[in-house]
């Protein structure tokens, strides 16, 4: 009897040490849970729409024509809630024969080194113009280029309009229309006046989004579309002007140049030269402007050349 109380004795004392000396497992792992749960590591922008690509820690959206820019997670501060972007209207339509060339689409970029890290931006772009963004449905525009003697059509992403070009004038004396880039103007039958050049950067923004065509310096010859970067030009002699220079731009991670103008036409019976292209898409001698380019189509034998359709592209820090 004695030894089996005893017995009983010694396992309680073991069973008593067997529990406090056991881990707290199940307390200790919600611990570590509770600790995890309650930090937060920054947030980063992850978002679809458009063809996708990468550069390093950077999302690249290129929009080559109307869609959506869906952001599912709108990031934070701590990582990253904003984004730049490139936004480049349609451009516009040139006259026929010796009419004057189209004018470019209007062009606006930001550029933030932090957002969208190292490349060649354009001079146009903004230091200020990244947009924070939400997590919504952004409807993406882009821009179709005008027909002949057409305006181009405005492009849009969130609150960044980029107004389509100006169209080039048609017969003599006729006047550019306004718009992003201005359309040239073409030279009345007489040299009494010249036919006045569209204006650019309408409606204005800061920086500027493009800049004036140039009207017909002599009889029966077109200015240059303007471009985004300069003015259409004139010529000295009979002939037609060249197009407005447009802008560069590494946002794709490769340098493209966008928005030229169309060059002005040569006259009748077209043995003086037509104006030369803008660099950045414009056309010649009765050219279109590139696709997706913004480029201001080129006046030439037969009729105009149609302005290139816009481009939106949208870069931010994914992780």
């Amino acid at each position: 009897m004695k030894e089996h109380k005893i017995n009983q004795l010694q396992n309680s004392v073991k069973g008593s040490r067997n529990k406090s000396s056991r881990p707290k497992i199940k307390g200790f792992g919600y611990q570590v849970l509770g600790f995890g749960s309650g930090g937060g590591g920054p947030a980063f922008i992850e978002a679809t729409g458009g063809t996708i690509t990468t550069s390093g820690d950077y999302k690249i959206h290129t929009f080559t024509s109307t869609g959506t820019f869906a952001v599912t997670n709108a990031g934070s501060p701590a990582g990253n809630d904003k984004a730049d972007y490139v936004v480049v209207a349609g451009g516009a339509g040139a006259g026929p024969s010796y009419g004057a060339g189209g004018g470019a689409g209007g062009y606006r970029e930001a550029y933030t080194p932090s957002i969208s890290g190292p490349y060649t931006a354009s001079p146009l772009a903004s230091p200020d113009g990244a947009l924070t963004l939400s997590a919504a449905s952004y409807p993406i525009t882009v821009g179709a280029g005008g027909s002949a003697s057409g305006s181009g059509t405005n492009s849009v992403f969130s609150t960044i309009t980029s107004a389509g070009g100006g169209a080039g004038g048609t017969g003599g004396g006729a006047a550019g229309t306004a718009g992003g880039c201005g359309g040239g103007g073409v030279g009345p039958a007489t040299q009494a006046q010249q036919g006045a050049a569209g204006a650019g950067n309408t409606p204005p923004v800061s920086p500027p989004q493009g800049a004036d065509g140039h009207g017909g310096g002599n009889p029966n010859f077109g200015g240059g579309g303007g471009g985004a970067l300069n003015s259409g030009t004139g010529t000295a002699g009979f002939g037609g002007g060249p197009g407005g220079q447009g802008t560069a731009s590494g946002i794709t991670a490769s340098n493209v140049t966008r928005s030229g103008g169309g060059g002005g036409g040569a006259g009748p019976g077209q043995f003086n030269p037509a104006g030369a292209a803008g660099d950045g898409g414009g056309g010649t001698n009765g050219g279109a402007g590139q696709t997706n380019t913004g480029g201001g189509g080129g006046a030439g034998p037969g009729g105009g050349g149609a302005g290139g359709s816009g481009i939106v592209v949208i870069r931010y820090k994914f992780q």
